[in-house]
């Protein structure tokens, strides 16, 4: 039986296809589209989802069922030890409160180890891929989640929307200023610090988004993660729920800003896109975390 294994869920942009790559597994989010389930990447394709959210159905996200929860981790630990859980942040979803109450249980107590990254999409499957080397490291369990939960405001990520409608429908902003906005073609720039998705800036047109994206990174870069960026131990990211086409070229202007630097990049988990709508484009970064000795 092998040591450490790790399961997260759908929000951290990691397909079914790539979780087998690099073996961990992906518990599929539940989503509710006109009072029908869907899971996302199983029974809901981005294609569809994006079809019935501009068609204007009514679409909703979930937390997982406990049963679901415990049956990936009853499936992981006939393989594993012990496991990292690694669901979405507790900042923005209830599962984390959910899941560590029921890792509590005799059952899977010093089994399972209920991560709170404090992060959602590229952000949160970088995480992953860190606890990944940990583990390859020889760190435990219980350690890498203190690393890993250590390291949870090392990153910053800035999401650029290209309506307000679905900001409006999460009531993030008002009937009347997306109304506003539509007209003045206001575009705004969301900042996910720590699991919370707050406003950062309101520009005009798109293109205007997309360059105060690129100058805000670079201010956290100069600033925030000057050490970690000097020392190249800093995770350029981008993320989308644009085309292919301009996702390409996002990846390709984040390139040009920042010489030198590989991007990452997902498409958003489509927990996101649900507030962001179709057309949104991020950038952020993330630092490697620290490597204290071992326990």
């Amino acid at each position: 039986m092998k040591e450490i294994g790790i399961v997260t869920d759908s929000h951290s942009s990691i397909s079914q296809e790539e979780a087998k790559k690099i073996g961990i597994r992906v518990l599929p989010m539940p989503f509710y589209i006109d009072g029908e389930c869907f899971y996302e990447g199983v029974t809901l394709s981005r294609e569809a989802f994006f079809e019935k959210l501009e068609g204007g159905a009514d679409v909703s996200t979930s937390q997982p069922s406990p049963a679901d929860v415990m049956n990936i981790w009853d499936e992981a630990l006939a393989e594993y030890k012990q496991i990292l859980y690694m669901p979405l942040s507790s900042g923005l979803s209830g599962s984390y409160m959910t899941a560590a109450a029921i890792a509590e249980e005799e059952k899977y107590r010093d089994k399972v180890f209920v991560v709170d990254h404090g992060r959602t999409a590229t952000p949160l499957h970088r995480s992953i891929l860190d606890s990944l080397e940990l583990i390859e490291e020889g760190y435990g369990a219980a350690q890498i989640k203190e690393i890993i939960e250590d390291a949870r405001d090392k990153m910053s990520i800035y999401i650029g929307v290209d309506t307000l409608e679905y900001l409006k429908k999460g009531g993030r902003v008002t009937p009347a200023a997306a109304a506003i906005g539509s007209v003045l073609h206001i575009k705004p720039v969301l900042q996910l610090d720590v699991g919370k998705l707050d406003s950062y800036k309101k520009c005009r047109g798109f293109a205007k988004a997309r360059k105060i994206m690129i100058e805000a990174l670079r201010e956290d870069l100069d600033t925030r993660f000057k050490e970690w960026y000097d020392r190249g131990e800093i995770c350029l990211m981008a993320a989308s729920a644009a085309s292919a086409e301009e996702t390409e070229q996002w990846v390709h202007e984040i390139e040009e800003a920042f010489p030198g630097h590989k991007v990452m990049c997902d498409y958003l988990s489509l927990g996101v896109c649900c507030h962001t709508g179709a057309g949104a484009l991020g950038i952020g970064c993330s630092c490697r975390p620290g490597r204290p000795d071992k326990k």
